[in-house]
């Protein structure tokens, strides 16, 4: 396959953009995700799904879950999961002079400052209908007029308890001014900042990438396998949950209601090479633009990750590791919560500045985790016994072969980068911008 017909390899064409951008777009704050799963995502299942699959709803969130084959628990399940979940500020309380000070949920305080939210407040005459308020910002000293010297020179931060959301209200009775506005403790703030193209190539930023590209290569997923005429063996279930950002309850329900035979984590990751001040972390350099990334440890399954790895390379999807400890911290650990017997792992796209207001990604990394698991599930679908495919072949370290030193040689594939390295480096004037755009380009 050559690299104009790889899509990861290209810019993403401009309508799937626009779909992932009205699914991170979508107005979903914990508990409220509905506008995500029904607004957005209903709708674009039902656009492409064949007539025999069904879309599960739940009576205690918003997620959905897509089914390939309805009813068939005799075949083997697999379970794609996104969160639609987007962590939120609350109301805290309303100020006499119309502040309304706000809870911050799992935002840094500093990253709020000045930045223009959405207030969805529920009329309190009519419950169940949800009213808008924007062009409120987020807020805590005013100016820097009115701020301690240390505060100024960087030495004392803020306390989140000092963050609050600014109407602009003024005149006589400031409190009452919101009361009439039916704002009330409780009530969910997000960002207002979609995401756009970046500056370099392939390049996006916006609030919310956490976790609506989750659901965006979810979808894209189940789009393919329809597209290719679906699965005969596995049963998929292309699952949208909530709760995720306080404690993945959703995807706990959806894994306890369908018992996934294997579960698989959609979630952004971290550009650690990019993270300031991590450098004596000894982090695994996952960066963005090298790819998607695959949970290694906790409780990710060494057969599962073994099909997503062989899967990536037959088709030179690039793939990174990620190492995760204890825990995977998405999704991926629905099934263990849950209390099921489900092989599973987390497949994720390093992005920057992860909570925050200008989160940042690399479309072609989305692309790669989007057709490694169009990949992975053709090739499940492909294998003769998949029930024995997994109890039977748990990797034995007692077999484990001896293995000697193999010297200091360098592979092949490295060599000829060294080689290009090293004439690039003869040329006069070249810096580094210019040796990095002569080396993509010869890739």
């Amino acid at each position: 396959m050559s690299d104009s017909a790889k899509p990861w390899t290209q810019p993403m064409p401009d309508a799937q953009f626009k779909l992932m951008r009205d699914i991170l777009a979508a107005p979903s704050p914990v508990g409220l995700e509905a506008a995500m799963t029904y607004g957005v995502l209903k709708p674009h299942f039902e656009s492409f799904a064949p007539k025999s699959w069904h879309l599960h709803q739940f009576k205690g969130n918003a997620g959905v879950v897509l089914d390939t084959h309805p009813g068939r628990d005799d075949m083997f399940k697999v379970m794609l999961i996104g969160h639609a979940d987007k962590i939120r500020m609350q109301v805290r309380s309303i100020g006499e002079d119309g502040k309304i000070w706000i809870n911050t949920d799992s935002f840094l305080p500093t990253v709020l400052i000045g930045h223009e939210v959405k207030l969805f407040s529920e009329d309190p005459n009519a419950p169940g209908s949800y009213r808008c308020i924007e062009g409120g910002t987020i807020e805590a000293l005013g100016a820097i007029h009115f701020s301690d010297p240390a505060q100024r020179d960087g030495s004392k931060g803020l306390k989140k308890e000092q963050i609050y959301l600014d109407l602009q209200i003024h005149g006589e009775n400031k409190k009452q001014q919101v009361l009439n506005l039916g704002v009330r403790p409780g009530d969910s703030i997000i960002f207002d900042r979609p995401i756009r193209p970046g500056f370099s190539p392939n390049t996006f930023y916006g609030a919310y990438l956490d976790n609506g590209l989750g659901c965006f290569v979810t979808a894209e997923v189940a789009r393919l396998v329809a597209k290719a005429g679906g699965t005969k063996n596995v049963r998929v279930l292309f699952a949208i949950a909530s709760y995720e950002e306080i404690g993945r309850f959703g995807s706990r329900v959806m894994a306890g209601e369908m018992k996934p035979d294997a579960l698989i984590g959609v979630d952004v990751n971290h550009d650690y090479v990019a993270a300031p001040g991590i450098g004596d972390k000894r982090m695994q350099p996952l960066e963005m633009g090298k790819g998607f990334t695959m949970a290694v440890g906790s409780i990710a399954s060494e057969q599962l990750n073994r099909i997503i790895a062989t899967a990536a390379k037959e088709q030179d999807i690039p793939l990174q590791r990620d190492i995760v400890g204890v825990d995977t911290g998405t999704d991926g650990m629905a099934g263990v919560l849950a209390s099921i017997d489900s092989a599973a792992t987390s497949i994720g796209f390093p992005i920057r500045n992860m909570h925050t207001i200008s989160e940042t990604g690399h479309t072609q990394d989305v692309l790669a985790a989007i057709h490694a698991l169009t990949h992975t599930l053709q090739a499940l679908d492909g294998l003769p016994d998949l029930q024995r495919e997994f109890r039977d072949n748990h990797p034995r370290l007692d077999q484990a072969s001896p293995l000697t030193h193999q010297g200091g040689d360098k592979p092949d594939s490295e060599k000829d980068d060294s080689k290009d390295e090293s004439s690039e480096g003869k040329t006069v004037s070249q810096g580094n911008d210019s040796k990095k755009s002569k080396k993509k380009a010869k890739k």
